[in-house]
Order: C-alpha cells, then structure tokens, then sequence
C-alpha cells in the first residue's frame, strides 16, 4: 500500500549543533531577526554573495528561505571525509540528529540541491526541485551522490566549500523545539 503525503516520514535527519541555544526552539532566519539580533546578524552573513537566497521561495510550504530551519538527510561527517580528503581542514563539529516521524510532514519539504563547480551558492531550482518528506523520498535523497563526494575531494584552494551545495535539504516551515533532537556527537 503506498504511503500518504501526510504519514509520518521514517529515517534520520542531521543539524550541526548549535553552540549555547537560546531558548527552547530551533529558530528559522526570520524568527531570528525579532527575537535574538544578534545571532541574526551572524547567520545572515553566511549569504554574503549570495543574497538572493534569502527571497528563494519554498514553494511546497508557502514562505520563503528565510522561513525554514534546515536539515540534512545525510550524515555530514562523509562530507566533512571528503573535504579533508581535499586538503581542507574541518573540526569536529558536533551533530544533532532528529527522527523524521517526529516532525509534523505537512510542514516540511524536501529541496533537490545542485552546485556548479566554483558558484557561491547552488543552482536556482524550481518547483520539479520540491518533494514531499515521505520514507520513501528520504530513503531516495539519504546518500551522498558521487558527484557531491568528487566537488569536495577535488576542490581548489580558493573554491567555496559549501559542504552541503549537492545535497538535498529538508526543509521544516517554522521553529523546531530542541528536545526533538538526539546528539549524535563530533563528525
């Protein structure tokens, strides 16, 4: 029997730990901005050159890049593997993990990511680029590709990293209370 749109996605979702957490929610860009300024101030940054990230639209869930808390349906400590592999240097960051069935499915997405080699920031996508967080999609988007793992064996000295660029994310409308996470450890 084929899964509904709205039962509970199974597997493991992956965020890197977020260093003395304020409150008791996982906040999106946004939420940031009215609540804690300055922690608004630093993640924002991270989308220097590439602003246009922040009015992306996710379509599926009707509100825009700035709206959602990010998630990863990959273990990041392959891609931390395979920057180090590149000569770069990666601390151990430690990662929490979530189970997918904890999250609400209509508040979620799932965004196909593609990087071209040496861009900022990955490829515009478009509404053939948003999945529904079901089992089965997050069982299909849970490995690393070979082409995300080649970008960062091989990249250049001066190429932007974005470990995550080729790896599709899952996408949760709105905060996350902290309690639904696990720790997993460092990567």
């Amino acid at each position: 029997m084929p899964e509904s749109p709205l039962s509970p996605a199974r597997g493991t979702l992956y965020h890197t730990a977020v260093t003395d957490p304020r409150g008791e929610e996982l906040l999106p860009l946004a939420d940031l901005r009215d609540r804690h300024p300055d922690l608004y101030t630093r993640h924002l940054a991270k989308y220097r050159g590439r602003e246009h990230r922040l009015h992306e639209q996710v379509l599926p869930l009707n509100c825009s890049w700035t709206e959602v808390v990010f998630l990863s349906p990959v273990d990041p400590a392959v891609l931390f593997a395979a920057m180090r592999a590149a000569g770069r240097p990666v601390p151990d960051i430690p990662v929490w993990t979530l189970d997918a069935a904890r999250l609400d499915p209509a508040r979620c997405c799932i965004r196909l990511m593609r990087m071209t080699r040496g861009a900022l920031s990955a490829d515009p996508g478009g509404p053939e680029d948003h999945l529904p967080l079901t089992t089965a999609t997050l069982r299909a988007v849970s490995e690393v590709t070979d082409r995300a793992l080649a970008r960062l064996r091989t990249l250049a000295p001066d190429e932007p990293a974005r470990p995550w660029g080729d790896v599709p994310h899952v996408l949760h409308r709105g905060p996350i209370p902290l309690q639904l996470f696990g720790h997993a450890g460092a990567r």
